[in-house]
């Protein structure tokens, strides 16, 4: 069986004979850890791969992101990072009028668009592993990018026009970009936003309704109107909007599923994909071995349903190389032996 077809027996629910297995990661990780991680990639295949492919023209970018010192993004957005292998913070947002007008003289990266179908279709015919488009719309952090967080916070309280005019604009790009990589020979596409705090939703959740889920709507009817699975990055407690993530079909939802009680997601297993993970706070940094195999198996206990589990977990700052491993040798027994 090809990662290819394990990966979409998962989605399916079609009793695959394993977990489908991804490991992120950041420079972090191959600086401290190289040795480590090299053996963990090697002894564990991993079964996605992002589909990569050039622009005919590119965004004006400069800096490194995972460097020390400031990185200018494709949105014209400044990046401070003060750790090498991570990514840094944007310190002064650069949409500054209420009234958004600002917003006009913003970059978006039209350049995305100028890769050629063909080359993302040859991409997909050379590999057998499940292949996630190379783009990820993320609207409401991007928005933060731009505008700072607590303004951004403030225009979606009050509903602000400029911030619902420049919204509606980003989302236009976004759709464009995602029907382009829909026309594509990829697997699935892939979108991102994080909502949650460490107990609640970032925003009213009524806010969220209002402005964002339509969004989401779009992204995941454009990717199922061509055939394609979707896939969403969150981090933090988002158990408020997962059943309405599932009532608008998303495939897979990677989140932080340790912030919030395994027992009161159980309810949602069998209908949509937890595309992992084990906790990157307290367990890969500070667990035991026996701790990470516990984690595991609550994991495969409660949201495992003849698939609908990926065994995902991110080697970033702190994290145990041991316990990286750990994760996925704990899921090949899960599966085979639960």
């Amino acid at each position: 069986m090809t990662s290819r077809e394990l990966v979409y027996k998962t989605l399916n629910f079609e009793s695959p004979p394993r977990a489908p297995r991804q490991l992120w990661t950041l420079p972090w990780a191959d600086i401290h850890h190289k040795e480590a991680l090299e053996q963990i990639r090697n002894d564990f295949l991993e079964d996605f791969v992002v589909c990569c492919v050039p622009f005919e023209k590119y965004p004006e970018t400069s800096g490194d992101p995972y460097k020390i010192g400031n990185f200018t993004d494709e949105w014209g957005v400044i990046w401070e990072n003060k750790q090498e292998g991570i990514v840094g913070e944007v310190k002064n947002p650069i949409v500054v009028e209420e009234d958004w007008e600002d917003f006009e003289n913003i970059h978006i990266p039209v350049e995305q668009l100028t890769f050629q179908i063909k080359d993302a279709n040859d991409f997909c015919k050379n590999t057998d592993k499940f292949v996630i488009a190379g783009a990820c719309p993320r609207p409401f952090e991007q928005m933060q990018f731009l505008r700072g967080t607590e303004n951004l916070y403030i225009d979606i309280a009050l509903g602000n026009e400029g911030f619902k005019r420049s919204l509606a604009k980003m989302h236009d790009f976004y759709c464009e970009l995602m029907f382009k990589w829909a026309k594509t020979d990829v697997d699935a596409l892939n979108m991102m936003d994080d909502w949650g705090s460490q107990k609640s939703l970032l925003i009213n959740p009524a806010s969220w309704e209002e402005y964002f889920k339509p969004m989401y709507k779009d992204y995941i009817d454009i990717a199922h109107s061509h055939g394609k699975k979707i896939f969403m990055h969150s981090d933090g407690y988002t158990l408020e909007i997962l059943p309405q993530l599932i009532e608008l079909g998303l495939d897979a939802f990677n989140t932080q599923i340790f912030c919030m009680d395994i027992a009161d997601l159980s309810p949602h297993a069998g209908r949509i994909t937890f595309w992992g993970e084990i906790d990157r706070q307290q367990l890969l940094p500070f667990g035991t071995q026996d701790d990470i195999a516990d984690a595991v198996k609550k994991v495969h206990k409660n949201l495992w349903k003849d698939g609908g589990c990926i065994a995902q977990c991110e080697f970033g700052p702190g994290a145990k190389p041991e316990n990286v491993r750990k994760v996925f040798e704990s899921w090949n027994i899960a599966v085979i032996l639960p």
